[in-house]
């Protein structure tokens, strides 16, 4: 029953978000705030792991392709396919369930703690709304951070091959071949989910928290335990819908 009172109280949480909306002028004050903490700063973390995911990603392809009866080109493909299909949208929004989920769960944490929640109540103005919503909002724009991802992560397994003494022309020769558009559809469809979860499941865990400061910690790991568990089971249900 515990968790079944937990779902209905997180899609009340969603519907809440979307009433009595704060003035403009403030709301769109937040919403850049959340997009400049969420997305902008999250930027450098994600194109350096990228970098280094992709060089990895190349090299064991590499390692698993060593017959010299196997194009070179192979090993361009295969990092194409495992960047875009998964590392990118599910391993980086895993990734980013620590950074910007933990980050999520404990500011709002912190206003529960700190009482600015009851406050805002007091005050008329619907928290759920003015704390809630211009992530939702800023999360949007995570599809760009995910566009960077894949990028940095394709470049630093040519880098790598580079380095490895793959000629150029193979590996990008590799990366074009037999070029699935919706594969990328696909991604960027989970991406959004994704997306969604990272706004709202840290928001919850931080919204209906209970107890002081050491709560706040506990409810930032509960959180991205959560979090990393739904965007699996998401990422699970998505490739079964639309890949089998």
């Amino acid at each position: 029953m515990l968790y079944i009172d937990d779902i209905g109280r997180y899609f009340l949480m969603i519907k809440m978000s979307f009433f009595k909306p704060s003035k403009w002028k403030i709301q769109r004050k937040l919403i850049f705030k959340e997009i400049n903490d969420l997305i902008i700063e999250s930027i450098p973390i994600v194109a350096i792991l990228s970098f280094f995911i992709g060089g990895v990603v190349a090299i064991q392809t590499a390692l698993n392709l060593s017959s010299p009866f196997l194009s070179k080109s192979l090993i361009g493909f295969a990092t194409r396919q495992s960047v875009i299909l998964e590392f990118a949208p599910t391993f980086m929004s895993i990734i980013m369930a620590g950074k910007v989920g933990s980050y999520i769960t404990s500011s709002i944490g912190t206003m529960r703690v700190t009482e600015q929640i009851d406050a805002l109540e007091v005050m008329g103005i619907n928290p759920l709304n003015y704390l809630v919503f211009p992530k939702i909002i800023a999360l949007l724009f995570y599809p760009f951070v995910i566009t960077v991802a894949m990028f940095v992560a394709i470049f630093g397994g040519f880098i790598a091959m580079t380095f490895a003494g793959v000629p150029s022309e193979a590996f990008i020769s590799g990366i074009q071949m037999d070029f699935d558009p919706f594969h990328v559809s696909y991604a960027y469809l989970k991406t959004i989910l994704f997306a969604f979860i990272l706004a709202t499941v840290p928001s919850y865990h931080g919204f209906y928290m209970k107890g002081g400061a050491l709560e706040v910690g506990k409810a930032s790991t509960l959180s991205f335990v959560w979090t990393s568990i739904i965007i699996i089971i998401v990422n699970f249900i998505i490739t079964q819908l639309l890949l089998s």
